[in-house]
């Protein structure tokens, strides 16, 4: 039997606030991050996940503060991303409560990074974040983007998985940046194509709006499911109800 997928809130955070957009625009206020984050501990959330989706492009440090005020709250692996661009910043995250750290520009930007994180701190500390949207640039059919989509790069998204995960990245957090926010589904085709090309735990991300979005994404080859909306403006019981939908399609949960 396989391991238990893990379901993830993902607390998106601008200014110290979770937001939520579509497409990474028209961000709306969803909350405090510290209560988010004990709420969804207490409903059943497998990990965390916070990202602050502008530390990139406004050049700013991940809000530290929050980051340890969130890590008193909850008891289960907390993996903070957003403005991450080497070791330094991975070693004061760890210190304020983090269990993980992710890391997307900067790793685009200079490859070794990941070399040196993962050496410096083990391969179970490092989560690549890959955003990727499907243009007709790259032989695969997606390239990865940087500062929250905003920038094209002209790298194959699933060349660029299969690279992080071989100098170290131990998981990679797989972001369709075309379905992010609209609660249409995950990109199935997307999820095929990098879980081909790689070993290492994929977490899904992108486009889940209601319960049975999850377990294709699970059939296509996702590790772990991650989620914002759908947890955020759904039910309470939300984390509950992915769990059951899961549960019924044959998968192992916590």
């Amino acid at each position: 039997m396989g391991l238990a997928v893990r379901v993830i809130p993902c607390l998106d955070v601008d200014a110290g606030r979770v937001v939520k957009g579509v497409n990474f625009e028209g961000l709306v206020d969803a909350g405090d991050p510290v209560e988010l984050a004990a709420r969804y501990h207490r409903a059943g959330a497998d990990e965390l996940t916070f990202l602050d989706v502008t530390a990139s492009s406004g050049n700013r440090e991940t809000t530290w503060e929050v980051v340890g005020r969130t890590a008193e709250q909850v008891f289960i692996p907390l993996t903070v991303g957003g403005g991450v661009r080497g070791v330094a910043d991975v070693d004061r995250l760890l210190r304020a409560g983090a269990d993980k750290c992710s890391v997307n520009s900067a790793a685009v930007r200079e490859p070794g990074i990941i070399d040196e994180i993962a050496r410096r701190f083990g391969n179970q500390v490092l989560v690549l974040s890959v955003d990727a949207k499907r243009t007709g640039n790259t032989a695969s059919g997606f390239e990865i983007t940087t500062h929250g989509g905003r920038r094209l790069t002209g790298i194959d998204a699933v060349d660029w998985a299969r690279e992080g995960a071989s100098r170290g990245a131990g998981e990679i957090l797989l972001n369709s940046m075309d379905a992010d926010g609209t609660r249409d589904g995950f990109d199935l085709e997307m999820i095929r194509a990098v879980r081909a090309v790689v070993d290492v735990p994929l977490i899904a991300s992108g486009g889940a709006g209601q319960p049975a979005d999850f377990p294709p994404a699970v059939d296509a080859g996702a590790d772990a499911v991650l989620a914002a909306s759908v947890f955020h403006f759904g039910p309470e019981n939300a984390i509950a109800e992915v769990k059951d939908a899961l549960r019924a399609a044959g998968h192992e949960v916590r």
